[in-house]
């Protein structure tokens, strides 16, 4: 199922289910979203803190059940990244929260959440900008963004500088994100699962030869047999793209699935939003993914 579709006026409330974020970001990322013709609700414990997380475990878990149940919330952004959001997933109360579906937004650490949603709520989650990012995002992050929050056009994300890394076709709902995040899932209960799915990675700050370990870890644990596709956002700062796209290449080097990279999805400077849990196809001649249904929304 898809979340009811954002429209002006509605409201959007802020969680911060990670790292404490900047005032002055924060503040700027709130502008934005009031200039997109939201209302914004933001909570007092949006503003805790305990050393590197925004407050304790049960109080970053009790604020997002809070908004996520709250019928007058149409959705649901998060404040910032950082680390945090594994350690809410046994705490949630995902009975309740399937009850009350909105949209969620989010990426980088909360890629855990936006996956796990996803999945164990039935319906579709959005990983795309945060609120501390939406401070300078570009007009593309933003037109996407409002796009696959508010419109039923069918979403067509083309790479830009492509590289078919492996060709093909293949449809399956798309899951993924953020590579650390996901390879952290591994073993806990909590880790989408990847067959038959077109796997989404993206990734900050990680030398090669961590991504070369991330990948191996999750290739010997089994974890991406039956993959059906993938897809490669940004890899900022972790070297090249093309030697990025090679280690990917050797990992699947037995599996006949289409691999494509420079989708702009993550921490670049556009990040555009993506359906979690979506059908969608992936085409290496075209360098596209494409979401092929935007029915089903709750309330239709």
């Amino acid at each position: 199922m898809l979340p009811r579709r954002l429209m002006p006026g509605d409201t959007v409330a802020i969680v911060a289910p990670a790292s404490p974020f900047e005032p002055d970001r924060f503040a700027r990322g709130v502008a934005v979203i009031r200039s997109m013709g939201y209302g914004v609700r933001i909570p007092d414990e949006i503003c805790l803190k305990n050393g590197y997380l925004a407050g304790s475990d049960g109080q970053r878990a009790a604020l997002l059940c809070r908004m996520m149940t709250d019928p007058a919330i149409s959705a649901v952004f998060c404040a910032r990244g950082g680390f945090g959001s594994m350690k809410l997933l046994p705490l949630l109360d995902y009975a309740l929260i399937r009850a009350n579906p909105k949209i969620f937004v989010g990426f980088s650490d909360i890629t855990a959440l936006v996956n796990v949603l996803s999945a164990r709520c039935g319906w579709v989650t959005f990983h795309g900008p945060m609120v501390s990012t939406l401070a300078d995002a570009s007009a593309r992050t933003l037109e996407s963004l409002v796009g696959a929050l508010s419109s039923d056009a069918a979403i067509e994300i083309v790479a830009e500088n492509p590289a078919v890394v492996k060709p093909g076709t293949a449809s399956g709902r798309v899951v993924g994100g953020n590579l650390a995040t996901l390879c952290h899932l591994l073993g806990t209960g909590y880790e989408p699962m990847l067959k038959g799915h077109i796997l989404l990675m993206e990734e900050t700050g990680e030398a090669p030869y961590r991504i070369d370990r991330m990948l191996t870890q999750m290739k010997l644990a089994g974890y991406l047999d039956g993959v059906a596709g993938v897809a490669l956002g940004g890899f900022d700062h972790c070297g090249s793209m093309n030697e990025i796209s090679d280690l990917v290449a050797a990992t699947f080097q037995d599996e006949d699935i289409p691999i494509v990279s420079g989708f702009e999805i993550g921490h670049g400077r556009n990040n555009l939003t993506v359906p979690i849990g979506l059908e969608a196809i992936l085409d290496a001649g075209r360098q596209t993914l494409t979401f092929v249904s935007r029915e089903l929304r709750v309330g239709s």
